[in-house]
This record gives structure tokens, sequence and C-alpha cells, in this order.
């Protein structure tokens, strides 16, 4: 009988040897290069435009006339004023909201029924345009920073309360079956596993609201304000002054970045074992 013997060079191959992601993950060194090329790259096409095309300014401003009316914005106390009131609201939209939805995706989360009897009302809530509804929150709220608040939690919650949901129904069914075997408390198994499982969805459902918290302070700055980052936008778009228009919408951008990047840290720094904090881990 013919016994048939492997070619030495068809012969499997022995484990690879693992390989960590922090070798191929971008260090924070190629970051600080490659953000500002970008960015400079950005500027250059920007310019540019503006000369090959000859744009006048009051369309499209050249980046260093922008930039001078960056400066003398700044020197004044109008911006750092629109800044804090448009922080306030923010802040203050965000943590109702979160309350509100983190709350009620918890109960939504272990109630399925109530969720399926409540899903087509809470979900009216966020197919309305929000520019139809702003006049409504002028009229109930008036036009300081109250209806601002309320714009901003309406179209925060949404997020985080779905984020939420998804974060109580992720939870592994066996092991909820083990923590009723060892006959473990209400509080036991909240603090122990529905926490720590349904964390990683509850606080990107919080990193996305703070992008939504400012953006609607802002919308319902601009369409009915005379105070805040957005409004300042309207005063500025009124007087014709484009590049104070553009210095003024790179604020905002600035503030909602920083928001979003301290929100950020915070899911980096509460869940360092999950692999939606970014960090690098080793296959």
């Amino acid at each position: 009988m013919e016994i048939y013997m492997p070619s030495p060079d068809l012969a499997p191959e022995g484990p690879r040897p693992r390989v960590s992601r922090k070798k191929w993950a971008a260090s924070p060194v190629m970051l600080w290069i490659t953000t500002p090329l970008l960015l400079l790259v950005f500027l250059g096409i920007w310019k540019a435009y503006t000369l090959l095309f000859d744009v006048s300014s009051l369309m499209l401003p050249p980046p260093e006339q922008v930039g001078t009316a960056m400066i003398e914005l700044m020197q004044g106390t109008m911006i750092y004023d629109a800044i804090q009131v448009t922080l306030y609201e923010t802040l203050v939209g965000f943590a109702l909201a979160a309350a509100v939805g983190i709350g009620l995706g918890i109960v939504l989360g272990k109630a399925r029924n109530l969720e399926r009897v409540l899903s087509p009302f809470l979900v009216a809530t966020q197919v309305v345009p929000k520019v139809a509804i702003v006049p409504l929150f002028l009229l109930w709220f008036g036009f300081g920073t109250t209806s601002k608040i309320f714009m901003a939690a309406i179209i925060a919650f949404f997020v985080m309360m779905q984020n939420t949901i998804l974060g109580i129904r992720s939870i592994d069914p066996g092991h909820r079956d083990l923590m009723r075997v060892i006959q473990a408390p209400w509080w036991k198994r909240v603090i122990s596993l529905d926490i720590p499982s349904s964390l990683p969805y509850v606080l990107t459902g919080v990193e996305l609201g703070i992008v939504f918290a400012i953006t609607g302070a802002v919308v319902g700055e601009y369409l009915g304000g005379d105070e805040g980052l957005g409004a300042l936008a309207t005063t500025m778009l009124a007087s014709l002054r484009t590049d104070m228009l553009f210095a003024a919408v790179i604020v905002m951008t600035v503030l909602g970045f920083l928001l979003y990047a301290i929100t950020a840290a915070i899911r980096r720094f509460a869940i360092p074992w999950h692999e939606s904090s970014g960090r690098p881990t080793s296959l």
C-alpha cells in the first residue's frame, strides 16, 4: 500500500506570532504632524480658490481676512458673553436630556411592551422638523435661555435613550441567569451586571448627545434669540460682516469639539477595559 506523505512545502504552518494593535495604531506624534498638515492643505485650497475664481470677500473671505476678524473678535467682550450663554444652554439642556433619556432608556430597556407602546410618540419628537417647533418654544418659554435649553434637550435626549435601551438589552442572558441562580439581590445585579454591561452604550450616547445639545442650542439662538453664538452669527450676517460670521462659526466649532473631547475622555477613563474606549488592545 502506497502511503502519501505530504510535501514539506505543503506542511501546515505553525501558529503565527501575535501582532499587537499598538504597532499599527496611529501614534500621538503622527497625529500632531498630520493634523496641522491637513489644516494647512485646507487653508491653501481655500486661498487658491478665492484667487483663481476671484471670489468676492462678501461671499467667501480669504483665510487671512478671517484670521484678522478672529483676532478682532477675541479682543472684545462680546464673544465671551456669547460663549458663556451658549455653553450654559448646552450644558443645562444636555443634563436634562441625559436625566430623561438615560432614565427612560433603562425603563424601556427592561419593559419591551411599554417601549412598543411609547415608541411612535418618542420617534415623533425626532421626525418633526426642529425649525418648525422653535416658534412654539419661543411662544411657550419666551426668547430667553429657557427655550434654547429645551431645544437642546429635545434634540439630545433621543440618542441617549436609544443607546441606553440597546445597552440594557445587550446584557448576556446567561449572566442574568447566573445572578438568579446565586440569588444575588437586585442591587448586586445592578452594580455587578447591569451597569458594567450597559455603560459602554450609555457613554456612547452621552458622547453623541453633547454634540446634538450644542447644535440645538445654537439653532435656537439663530432662529429666535438675542444672546449666544447663534444670535451673534445672525448679527454678523445682517451687518454683512462675512469674515466675522466665519470667525463665529469657527468659535462654535472649537467649542463643540472641546465638549466632545471632554465626553470622549470621560468614556476612555470610565471604561478602559472596553474596546470602544479607543485604547489599543493586544490580539
